[in-house]
């Protein structure tokens, strides 16, 4: 993606009180993205609607996917591929108006739809980021959670993105991940490649549950750097 940017967080306070999120340029890597050793798939282009459908929450048991990662009043939380915002908009109101949350994707309409999802629901502490195949353009030290729900399959350059997310984390930040077991290219990619991938960008897996899909497939796995 062409003249990329990067988003900078000198003071979380002053950006919330000014309603502002300050661009400034990211210089280009002077090495090219690590080859992916396996398949992705294609990022989702379509109707982000069907992402909010009304079990999904109860599915998903998202509320207690919050408390394991500490998403809590004050927190400060990156929702990686967030599509139609769908997590933003529970971290949001979990973390009140103290905390701030990081919608972040790489599709431009994503970041579109999510800016007038917050507008619509007033949404004060939601901040959008257009990420990079190869990286999140998350600001160093500003998120103390992420979540990549159901998207780590998707993306083109893991490694390279991981590492350049792993910045961005606080003391003591987690990762969650939420996938599925597959190839890569259906959807799905399986728990110990991700592992695997994770350990290689820098961080270390501490847990692992089964417990947002009971289909024996679906996964949800935290990290920490190392």
């Amino acid at each position: 993606m062409k003249n990329a940017s990067r988003f900078l967080l000198p003071s979380l306070g002053l950006i919330l009180a000014l309603g502002l999120f300050i661009p400034a340029a990211r210089p280009q890597a002077a090495n090219p993205p690590t080859a992916t050793p396996r398949s992705t798939s294609r990022p989702y282009t379509g109707d982000l609607s069907i992402f909010d459908y009304p079990e999904r929450e109860k599915k998903l048991q998202i509320g207690r996917v919050m408390d394991l990662l500490g998403v809590q009043a004050g927190k400060n939380v990156a929702d990686i591929g967030a599509g139609s915002g769908w997590f933003t908009v529970r971290a949001s109101k979990r973390v009140g108006p103290t905390g701030v949350v990081l919608a972040e994707d790489i599709n431009p309409l994503a970041i579109e739809s999510i800016g007038k999802r917050v507008r619509t629901e007033n949404l004060t502490n939601v901040r959008t980021v257009l990420g990079r195949p190869d990286d999140p353009m998350l600001p160093a030290g500003s998120v103390d959670a992420v979540l990549l729900l159901k998207v780590y399959h998707e993306i083109a350059h893991p490694v390279d993105f991981m590492k350049k997310l792993r910045p961005a984390l606080r003391k003591d930040g987690k990762v969650g991940i939420i996938d599925k077991n597959g190839s890569g290219s259906d959807h799905g990619i399986d728990h110990s490649i991700v592992e695997k991938e994770m350990g290689e960008a820098g961080f270390r897996l501490t847990d692992t549950y089964d417990f947002t899909k009971a289909d024996g497939q679906d996964y949800f796995m935290i990290f920490v750097a190392k």
